[in-house]
């Protein structure tokens, strides 16, 4: 239950206090990412998540010369929508001129740390506070030190995207593009107030409507017309038509009106509050001749809102009751012992929604001969050659017809009721594309395994690590990392995806072979503004290294040639000016540790990645600019970058010592 103080004097005391201070206006898909931040760093510190705003408004108490402000919420709609996204807690801080009048130092030492402890503070590039908003986040960062918290910057496109969002969500509402402000913000744009007397004009008419008084003057209100509405009364909601606008049709009426329709509804309300949610624009506010034509055309009206709202129950409907279409399809190229080991709890989970394939890469030691004699359940599928992994899963899905793919290595067996979680959480959240479950080693149980771990990283060199791996150095699972968390990629041992997006956007890229490929499409998911997510609930233990050994320079050859490759296609080609010869020369510094270790074969492998990348490199060009195509069809936002390490895991592993997750 999230708590919420309105008094600095009656806060509790936070246990590893993770803060972030904001407006939160609306609390839109831009913010809900940064509260998803908030609670992942809170539950990897075992803390509290903390957000602290503001009442009133800080610019209505600051510019008396316009107070003139439009909000997406008001303070009580924003603590609603906070409780819905899980936040611990909420302090609402009364903003007063003189609490505008403390000293940037003030303002952190006695306000910051003095009330809430923080061990973490979460704030965006550009926060200013304290007197003339001197105070940045420069000066919150030199005085972490003495201070003892640290401070997580929010960067500067996030921060825009968020601002970015906010105008786009007024924009839509005031010109009544409802569609459009539920998709920005994730939930209904809604008003509340208390329903006053009015003409009653409506009854005469047969449409009898409650007036309604908003509780903030500066809330927004959508473009003048008729809407189709859910009204909420108590604790039931009802179907409606709202109209805002000034009653053109009536003579000497020229007041501005906001009053609702609620279908099958006879109470008197009088005094009482309701809350309106806005699903779509009827249409536009209108003159008629008289009062009969009005009567008409409110008869259509209610028509048009009924099948909207009929049609929106649908799908809530057809949400509830779906049960998704899954296709296991495993990859198997000369891993027969494998798939007598661990397809037997594979099979576990069939069911009329979950399909099993295996598709054979042209194996020469009896896979498909144990296949079809063997597990009759199990659909086979014949590539024509070894493909590898890459082009071998996007063939063989093009016969594959699904909800969802899980696309699962041979040398993987799943733990008990894997599948569900994973499903379900997908299934509840349009934006996410892409998940895995925790995987653990299966020859060190108690310990997490090199392919993924608790989810996938990236830092801004383009080098990938977990949670629960860094290089090769792997945890022992003590579930430090058992929160669902949004990551940056999902291993491709065991890879849930939407299926429309994998055929979206192209699947993987057959050039890669194999190795690094999912962190090239889960890169290009996230560009497209989708999550992607991993449940720790599912569990999956993997062999590794069944198809190609670690110790292979095929596999070290792969592996810098497209770590290389990753970036070119989805880095700014800014960035990659400088960020590609760092990277040379990083790798040369691998080079000379295999030199030491007397891999020569190894160093070769780098030499003709480096070699091989530099021929292909403007062969790309096409390919990225068809990759910008395939994700701007699907895009739903902007880049996502959670998952993005803001610092180079290089330095913090190798010369800082950090070799786990939590400690970075």
């Amino acid at each position: 239950e999230m708590k919420v103080y309105k008094d600095l004097k009656n806060l509790n005391g936070f246990k590893n206090a993770v803060v972030t201070i904001g407006s939160f206006d609306g609390v839109h898909t831009g913010h809900q990412k940064i509260l998803d931040r908030l609670k992942q760093l809170a539950q990897e510190c075992e803390g509290e998540s903390v957000l602290v705003t503001f009442h009133p408004h800080p610019r209505l108490v600051l510019d008396t010369s316009n107070n003139k402000i439009e909000l997406l919420t008001t303070i009580e709609e924003k603590i609603e929508l906070l409780q819905q996204y899980g936040i611990d807690n909420v302090v609402i801080v009364p903003f007063t001129r003189m609490f505008s009048e403390q000293s940037p130092e003030a303002y952190i030492k006695d306000f910051l740390v003095k009330n809430f402890q923080p061990k973490k503070i979460v704030i965006g590039y550009d926060h200013r506070f304290g007197k003339n908003r001197a105070g940045d986040i420069d000066l919150l960062k030199s005085l972490s030190g003495e201070c003892g918290y640290e401070v997580e910057e929010i960067p500067k496109q996030e921060v825009e995207n968020i601002a970015v969002s906010s105008t786009k969500v007024r924009k839509a509402i005031s010109e009544g593009n409802i569609i459009n402000s539920t998709e920005l913000l994730n939930h209904y744009f809604s008003i509340k107030g208390e329903v006053v007397k009015g003409l009653s004009l409506g009854r005469e008419l047969g449409f009898p409507t409650a007036n309604i008084q908003t509780n903030n003057k500066n809330k927004i209100l959508p473009a003048e017309g008729i809407y189709a509405v859910y009204v909420h009364h108590e604790e039931h909601r009802y179907d409606g038509m709202l109209y805002i606008g000034r009653r053109p049709t009536l003579e000497n009426q020229n007041n501005y009106v906001c009053e609702v329709n609620i279908f099958d509804f006879n109470k008197d309300i009088y005094g009482e509050q309701i809350k309106i949610d806005f699903v779509r624009r009827i249409r536009d506010d209108e003159k008629f001749p008289g009062l009969e034509e009005l009567k008409q055309q409110l008869i259509q009206d209610k028509a048009n809102a009924l099948a909207v709202l009929g049609e929106k129950k649908q799908k809530e409907a057809a949400v509830k009751k779906r049960i998704p279409k899954v296709a296991i399809v495993i990859l198997n190229y000369n891993g027969r012992d494998f798939l007598k080991q661990f397809l037997p709890y594979v099979i576990a989970e069939l069911s009329e929604s979950v399909e099993i394939y295996v598709v054979d890469n042209a194996s020469i030691d009896g896979s498909s001969q144990l296949i079809e004699n063997g597990f009759k359940e199990v659909k086979l599928i014949q590539n024509k050659e070894n493909y590898g992994f890459a082009k071998g899963y996007n063939e063989a899905l093009k016969k594959v017809h699904a909800d969802y793919y899980i696309l699962l290595n041979s040398d993987v067996q799943p733990d008990k009721n894997w599948i569900a979680p994973i499903i379900n959480l997908m299934e509840s959240d349009n934006t996410i594309a892409a998940c895995q479950p925790k995987i653990k080693a299966f020859n060190e149980r108690e310990h997490f395994e090199y392919a993924g771990a608790s989810g996938g990283w990236i830092d801004k060199w383009g080098y990938p690590f977990c949670r629960g791996r860094i290089f090769n150095h792997l945890e022992e699972d003590k579930g430090q990392y058992d929160d669902v968390s949004e990551v940056f990629w999902a291993s491709g041992a065991a890879l849930v995806i939407k299926a429309n997006i994998y055929k979206s956007l192209g699947g993987f890229d057959d050039s890669f072979f194999a190795h690094m490929e999912e962190i090239d499409l889960c890169w290009r998911i996230k560009r497209a503004g989708y999550k992607v997510m991993v449940v720790p609930e599912s569990v999956v233990y993997h062999v590794g290294g069944g198809t190609l050994n670690a110790e292979s320079p095929y596999k070290t050859f792969l592996n810098f040639r497209n770590s290389l490759l990753v970036l070119l296609k989805n880095e700014k080609s800014s960035k990659l000016f400088w960020l590609i010869p760092l990277r040379l020369i990083l790798d040369g510094i691998a080079g000379v540790r295999f030199l030491f270790q007397g891999k020569f074969a190894h160093i070769n492998a780098i030499i003709k990645a480096h070699w091989e990348y530099f021929s292909i490199n403007g062969e790309y060009k096409d390919v990225k600019r068809e990759d910008a195509e395939k994700i701007e069809k699907i895009s739903i936002g902007d880049f996502n970058g959670s998952g993005r390490f803001n610092k180079s895991i290089v330095f913090q592993y190798f010369l800082k010592r950090k070799k786990q997750f939590k400690n970075l």
